[in-house]
């Protein structure tokens, strides 16, 4: 077991402030559609976000998975690098990653106190012209650029928080703009239609950018085609310029062969779940591509092995015990959950799940659920930490109304709900527990079984 120190606990506490003077803000699920506060904030403090070379991704779902794959293949390539993520599972740090590892408490707060009076005249001048502050995301993305200029970092792969034309992140200029599946989610803040949320999100191509898509729907690819047609150097999706060309689940995660921009790749062991993954990982080889060479120059083939062999996606698809089977996913919308399904038939074989869920507020509950419906024979509904999480009771009587009253049980509590879950399974039978519906469950359980590692270690 590692010691840490009373320097360590320092700078823990000294992070976790930095922390609670974000949470003072707008939370990040009020973000609010404009620009200009962020960058103000970056111009003031001397634009940060041009110091290095940018990826930037957006879309729906695998964005986050995504972005990690890019950035392992960049590292492997011997470049410096900064990765922004959201949101975290455990620790505000992961979503500022250096070189792969989350941003040190140290460097957060000694970044912070510097933009701290900077953030503070923006706010004065907000609050001067009737404005609302900068929010929590907004104040996080400014941090962000300032870490990675501070680093310094070579290349920074970005992912927007939500959207994409009005999003923080998009005061930086992506040579390479990648979006992952878009489907509709956020319908209250980016539209209720494929076609009017894909025209946010293309906000992020920006002049003489490369452009890389996942398979899309029709009107939302049109979108995407029609901006990268006024201002991208070149455009290409999945199945024309790059595509899976076969997967293999195993017992680790995957064998995949994979058709990019510059050339195939054979025999890659991949260890995470779920042929979305692959798909994933093709998206990433081919933005790296693009970024490194146009498009035109082929990665060596053991830079991407050993890059896959090293890559790892906290809470998607993660087995985190082998008994019983504990499986944590970060589905938290019906697209996500549908993923989730295949994913528990193509790689687990249909195992006897029961489900362990809670669900934010905002999400559609309902659809999500009944994406679920076919893969658990049982449910324990719980309520995670999240103050935006359904209250567990309230998600029970619509989860019954979705599964039957005989396959739902309730737990509040995420550890009660876990340890329920085992003893629900029967006895000399191969079972699974998997914990899902909302990335703050997900981040919990996680922390839970870091903590019972630690214990029995």
């Amino acid at each position: 077991m590692s010691e840490f120190s009373e320097t360590d606990q320092y700078w823990e506490n000294k992070a976790l402030e930095v922390e609670a003077a974000l949470l003072k803000r707008v939370p990040e699920n009020q973000i609010r559609p404009r620009l200009e506060p962020t960058l103000r904030a970056t111009q003031l403090l001397g634009d940060p976000q041009k110091a290095y070379r940018v990826i930037h991704i957006t879309g729906t779902n695998g964005k986050t998975s995504t972005a990690r794959f890019a950035e392992r293949l960049l590292r492997e390539h011997g470049l410096r690098t900064g990765r922004f993520t959201s949101p975290h599972l455990v620790k505000l740090n992961e979503r500022m990653s250096l070189d792969g590892e989350p941003v040190s408490d140290e460097r957060l707060y000694s970044v912070w106190t510097e933009i701290e009076p900077i953030l503070g005249l923006v706010d004065e001048e907000l609050a001067a012209s009737g404005e609302e502050p900068l929010t929590f995301f907004e104040a996080l993305a400014v941090l962000g650029f300032s870490i990675f200029a501070d680093a310094p970092v070579d290349v920074l792969v970005l992912e927007v928080g939500m959207g994409g034309e009005w999003d923080s992140t998009n005061v930086a200029d992506g040579d390479v703009a990648v979006f992952t599946p878009i489907s509709i989610d956020h319908a209250d803040r980016l539209g209720d239609t494929l076609a009017a949320i894909a025209k946010t999100k293309a906000g992020i191509i920006k002049p003489g950018s490369i452009v890389l898509s996942s398979t899309q729907s029709a009107e939302a690819f049109e979108q995407l085609e029609v901006r990268a047609a006024e201002v991208a150097e070149k455009m290409t999706a999945y199945g024309v310029g790059f595509e899976v060309l076969s997967s293999e689940p195993n017992i680790l995660g995957q064998t995949v062969s994979i058709r990019t921009l510059a050339g195939e790749y054979h025999d890659l062991n991949l260890p995470v779940h779920g042929f979305y993954q692959a798909q994933n990982a093709a998206l990433a080889v081919a933005a790296v591509e693009a970024f490194l060479g146009g498009g035109d120059q082929r990665i060596m083939d053991d830079v991407v092995r050993a890059a896959f062999a090293d890559f790892s996606s906290p809470g998607r698809l993660q087995v985190v015990g082998r008994e019983p089977l504990t499986i944590l996913d970060a589905a938290h919308n019906p697209e996500g959950a549908k993923s989730l399904a295949k994913a528990l038939k193509d790689d687990f074989g249909s195992p006897y799940a029961i489900g362990v869920v809670s669900i934010l507020a905002e999400k559609d509950a309902r659809a999500l659920l009944e994406e679920l419906d076919d893969s658990f024979v049982e449910f324990v509904i719980t309520q995670s930490a999240s103050p935006r999480a359904i209250p567990a009771e309230e998600l029970a009587v619509l989860a019954r109304e979705v599964f039957g009253e005989d396959r739902v049980r309730v737990q509040s509590n995420p550890q009660w709900a876990m340890a329920e879950a085992i003893l629900m399974l029967p006895a000399g039978q191969a079972g699974a527990i998997v914990a899902t519906g909302s990335i703050t469950l997900v981040g919990e359980v996680l922390k839970l079984k870091q903590i019972e590692a630690e214990q029995d270690a």
